[in-house]
């Protein structure tokens, strides 16, 4: 990916000081808003988008996949949708590592059956 230039330190952004920092048209950010489900920013009650740092990201992560490495706008959602699965992936392997509360009564109950399909199949 490419590297974030200095965003400020502020809570929220609107769609032209997201236009200027990621240096495409506020058109382009609306449009992949539409487009992308990584790029939701929130609104205000007046209804103006509010960004948040990490709608920023996602906008330089979206910049990136389309106008450097050429993918194109199907291609782009597929790969952030398999990047989103990675990540959820991962995670579910790092809390799988604890050891799973299973009741035995369900896993005696299990071993039966598979002893009875067994049975019959040998038959």
């Amino acid at each position: 990916m490419i590297d974030l230039p200095l965003i400020p330190d502020k809570e929220f952004f609107s769609i032209g000081e997201v236009s200027q920092i990621v240096q495409i048209q506020p058109y382009v950010l609306r449009y992949w808003e539409r487009e992308f489900q990584l790029l939701r920013p929130a609104r205000r009650p007046s209804g103006q988008r509010k960004y948040l740092r990490k709608d920023i990201e996602s906008a330089f992560q979206i910049k990136d996949l389309l106008y450097i490495k050429k993918f194109t706008i199907a291609g782009a959602k597929k790969y952030l949708h398999g990047d989103r699965r990675k990540k959820e992936e991962n995670q579910f392997n790092v809390e799988s590592n604890a050891a799973p509360a299973v009741d035995p009564a369900v896993l005696n109950e299990i071993k039966a059956e598979l002893e009875d399909i067994l049975k019959f199949l040998n038959q």
